[in-house]
């Protein structure tokens, strides 16, 4: 721990280094996007039987959550051609406008603020109640390696939710360190996977447009379309 902040980085090579070499632990690892997950499955696969959880109804438009599902298909058939893992992938149903029920009277937030927050937990709850109702060891999500998101809020929600899932263990992790978020990008680049320009919902797309045209382009031809 350095001035008084977490190393939950340190704490998943601990993690890791208690384990029984003999035997891997099943791994429910809710995953956003395949690019967030490039790093994290390399870090993760030598030592666990993994599994991942693809539960990201707050993504809008519908088309660009298939697309992103369809990039993670192509990433785990690349890594279990180049490395031999081979991971199993489970998509809940997509449910827009059920997930969204929770967030719209949050619509006024800033980008980063409550309603992100809430997003977040959304979602590691519901894969955590899936790890749990499944029998598997451990738990974690992909999000702590993004930029834009505070690996601190990403386990501080996973270690709360722990306290209601006693039988699936929490795995505290840091994914942008140790070079993991540069790492993450070279895959993203080697493989030349979509590198989505938002992080999902219909409220990061608007900011994404709105960006876009403070950078002089052109937002209809570079981010989906949409009809409401």
């Amino acid at each position: 721990m350095a001035n008084g902040k977490k190393d939950y980085y340190e704490e998943s090579l601990r993690e890791i280094s208690a384990l029984d070499p003999k035997k891997k632990p099943t791994f429910l690892l809710h995953v956003c996007c395949a690019p967030c997950a490039c790093f994290p499955l390399l870090f993760l696969c030598p030592h666990f039987d993994l599994t991942l959880y693809y539960d990201n109804s707050n993504i809008y438009p519908e088309s660009e959550f298939y697309r992103r599902r369809n990039e993670l298909e192509k990433l785990l058939q690349l890594y279990k051609r180049d490395y031999g893992f081979d991971i199993k992938l489970i998509e809940p149903p997509y449910d827009h406008e059920a997930y969204m029920k929770d967030l719209r009277p949050h619509a006024s937030d800033p980008e980063g603020g409550e309603r992100c927050h809430l997003c977040y937990r959304k979602r590691m709850e519901e894969a955590y109640d899936y790890a749990e109702a499944h029998g598997f060891d451990y738990f974690a999500t992909v999000m702590s390696i993004s930029r834009q998101k505070s690996s601190a809020t990403m386990n501080e929600i996973g270690s709360e939710l722990e306290k209601s899932h006693p039988n699936t263990r929490y795995f505290r992790s840091d994914f942008k360190k140790a070079n993991g978020q540069l790492y993450g990008r070279n895959l993203r680049i080697h493989y030349e996977l979509y590198n989505q320009l938002y992080c999902g919902c219909e409220y990061s797309l608007e900011e994404g447009k709105k960006r876009l045209i403070r950078e002089g382009k052109d937002p209809e031809t570079i981010l989906p379309k949409t009809q409401k």
